[in-house]
């Protein structure tokens, strides 16, 4: 592929005498202007947005019971008291103490409580637990509180509690003698989460940040050229943060913690890759070149427009999640658009500029240098790519039947895992064990009914019909109890609260909510079914629905940008199905590893979603690097085998650098509390490290051998007799 003249032209601007300190300036000053006249996108981050489109079944069950029942719209917590040796009259009598000191001084936003304090003693044994070990002291907190609304809620229940007992029953050891109390429900689920997300993110940064410089330290040895990534990553995050920050403040996009989370990562992975890519073909043309700037500049003409495309693929299909309907992948879109677009940006204008202004200084105290240049300088090497490189480029194109039958043979293995999958919605399932909500939970599951921690609501049109449904749930082998319907003032409907055996979480939960609501429906002629077990159905079923489409949208977009940049209809579909084939053996990879190591019986739903969207885009960024090259030496008239071979050689080490640093980036996550976070931290890295390791320096080359010229149909490439 011939050095595009538009490249040479933008690299002779920015790394001109007065353009590269221009670059620089119009990139500060760009910053400035944004922090200035816009939030930071991390003050503008939305931690309550509703996921489920309003078309939802749950959700518009939900919207049917408000109206029905005013009343029933308050967010639930759970405040379980607990006592190993069994709750005793003196337990009791502090529990209806705080229930009184709840409802006589409600602390923020509170909406109800149930009374206990005016219950007899004998009644609150038999609201106990069957062991007499657990009670619930249900509150609830006015509908629509914010998570800020209910995090202050919670911390003015716990110190009610503190002053009514006259100790922290919240703190020490549930297996420690004594009376202990954790708050769950909805409420207490929902403000622990936004907690781990709010403390990870400094976690995830710092971790991210010290992780890429060792790496680059130790793969570089050059302590400037180890800051080269990271200045730029930060310039990129200083203009993208600002930018989405307006966005979000403008109310044209929603952004959550997770999102951001994700986005620092992607941005230290992408951007670190970006970065070497240019990087790599400076150096290499250092050699060759004494002069700095016409090396940076021939530099710019080879690697620029990989990096671009690259840059433009994984933007392109990151935006493919705005077809997604389910609110966390849709709001992914545009964050993690934006941060690379921005990185990119900076890959192309300001590292060359830095570069330029550095020169060969950048690369100490292993300085490139011409022949002629080596007494000036510590090291010379006529051919910067090492031996592995060089070996690697020779075995396929000497032997790329074998190369390629083994590439496949391995990853189709590993893929055929990917079939055993066990996917769970469960959202408690995803956090820590000690989480003082979860904690709460499995005090209900141990030694109440799992199902008490969120019932399944079923509003009955008309309401002579509610004992007739409450009657025909209560038959259902998974069910544990059917309250006494609640009839309407407003409207004639009923309301029966179902509570089930499983965990309403579950994916057992969820495979019997069909069940209920076909008997609910052979009770009564209208029903709607509503709660966290309906609302997770859903979210299996939109999850679902937006998988089928992302995944076909993005298989589109990347398959006409690749036709786009290699006018090679044949190298299209091979990369594709490539990369098709590494996203399924990382997915079963990161299946056995989730299931054999890390103890984990089911795989979080959002996996396979997240990781094709990210390997599928990331992964044909090193193709695009490799075949670019390959298809350069091809133009200039040597014979295909060596155009594989020296492509090969001169790619590998820089690939391999750069997965490495983009893998560890992503392995960052699954030293996170967050199950979620950490299922797709270890997919990713694996996936990356396949593509990084077996399918850019192995497979797709031997391909390319065995192709011959046909790799290139229909683009014509200058002939020479394959050597």
């Amino acid at each position: 592929m011939q050095e595009h003249s538009w490249w040479i032209r933008l690299g002779r601007w920015v790394t001109g005498r007065w353009g590269r300190w221009c670059t620089l300036a119009v990139w500060l000053v760009l910053i400035s202007l944004l922090s200035m006249a816009a939030p930071q996108v991390n003050r503008v981050e939305v931690s309550n947005a509703e996921d489920l489109p309003l078309e939802s079944a749950s959700i518009q069950a939900q919207k049917q019971i408000d109206a029905a029942f005013p009343d029933e719209k308050g967010i639930p917590a759970l405040l379980v008291w607990y006592r190993d040796s069994g709750l005793t009259a003196e337990d009791r009598v502090s529990i209806q103490a705080v229930a009184r000191s709840l409802r006589e001084h409600p602390v923020a936003h509170q909406q109800g409580v149930v009374p206990l304090d005016q219950m007899p003693e004998q009644a609150l044994t038999h609201l106990a637990s069957d062991d007499g070990t657990t009670l619930v002291l249900p509150v609830s907190f006015a509908p629509g509180t914010g998570t800020d609304g209910l995090q202050q809620g919670l911390k003015d229940i716990r110190n009610t509690v503190r002053t009514a007992l006259g100790l922290d029953p919240f703190a020490g050891d549930l297996g420690a003698p004594g009376l202990h109390a954790r708050i769950t429900g909805p409420a207490g689920i929902a403000t622990d989460a936004i907690a781990l997300f709010q403390n990870a993110d400094v976690t995830l940064l710092v971790a991210t940040a010290l992780l890429v410089l060792i790496l680059l330290m130790v793969l570089y040895r050059s302590p400037v050229l180890a800051l080269v990534p990271l200045v730029s990553v930060c310039v990129a995050y200083g203009g993208a943060s600002p930018l989405l920050g307006w966005l979000a403040s403008r109310g044209w996009i929603t952004v959550d913690a997770q999102s951001v989370s994700i986005m620092t990562v992607l941005l230290f992975g992408a951007g670190t890759d970006y970065c070497l890519f240019l990087i790599a073909r400076f150096r290499e043309r250092l050699y060759q070149e004494r002069d700095v700037r016409t090396a940076l500049v021939q530099a710019m003409g080879g690697a620029a427009g990989a990096i671009a495309v690259s840059g433009l693929t994984v933007v392109v299909s990151l935006l493919a999640l705005l077809a997604a309907r389910f609110g966390s992948y849709h709001r992914f879109a545009v964050p993690f658009a934006i941060g690379v677009l921005m990185m990119a940006l900076v890959a192309l204008t300001f590292v060359p500029a830095l570069l330029a202004i550095l020169g060969r200084r950048a690369f100490y105290p292993f300085i490139p240098a011409t022949a002629e240049m080596h007494g000036r300088f510590h090291r010379h090497r006529t051919d910067p790519a090492g031996r592995l490189s060089r070996w690697n480029g020779r075995v396929v194109t000497r032997r790329p039947w074998a190369v390629g039958l083994a590439g496949v043979v391995v990853l189709g293995a590993l893929a055929t895992a990917a079939f055993g999958i066990r996917p769970t919605y469960n959202l408690l399932a995803s956090f820590p064990s000690d989480m003082p909500s979860r904690e709460g939970y499995t005090l209900l599951a141990e030694h109440a009914s799992p199902g008490a921690l969120a019932p399944v609501q079923v509003l009955v049109e008309p309401a002579s019909r509610g004992q007739a449904v409450a009657d025909r749930i209560a038959e259902l082998p998974f069910v544990a109890s059917v309250a006494k319907p609640e009839w309407s003032d407003e409207t004639d409907a009923a309301l029966v609260t179902v509570t089930l055996r499983s965990d309403p979480y579950s994916a057992e939960a969820m495979a019997n909510l069909p069940a209920l609501k076909q008997a609910a429906a052979e009770a009564a002629p209208t029903i709607w079914v509503g709660g966290e077990t309906a609302r997770q159905y859903d979210s299996q079923q939109w999850t679902q629905r937006d998988t089928r489409w992302v995944v076909g949208l993005v298989i589109c977009v990347i398959a006409i940008l690749l036709l786009g940049y290699l006018r090679s209809v044949v190298a299209t579909v091979y990369l594709l199905l490539t990369v098709l084939l590494s996203f399924a053996a990382a997915l079963g990879a990161g299946w056995l590893v989730t299931r054999h190591i890390l103890g984990q019986d089911a795989m979080q739903g959002a996996i396979p979603l997240y990781a094709f969207v990210f390997l599928v885009a990331l992964g044909e960024d090193y193709n695009l690097f490799m075949m670019s090259r390959i298809w350069q030496e091809a133009s200039a008239g040597v014979s295909l085998r060596d155009a594989i071979r020296r492509g090969v050689a001169a790619t590998s080490g820089v690939i391999s650098s750069a997965g490495l640093i983009l893998a560890a980036t992503f392995a960052v996550l699954a030293g996170l509390p967050i199950q979620v976070l950490v299922q797709f931290g270890v997919t990713a890295a694996i996936g990356v490290l396949m593509d990084t390791f077996i399918v850019r320096p192995f497979l797709v080359p031997a391909i390319t051998s065995l192709l011959g010229r046909w790799a290139f149909w229909p683009r014509r490439m200058r002939k020479r007799a394959d050597a």
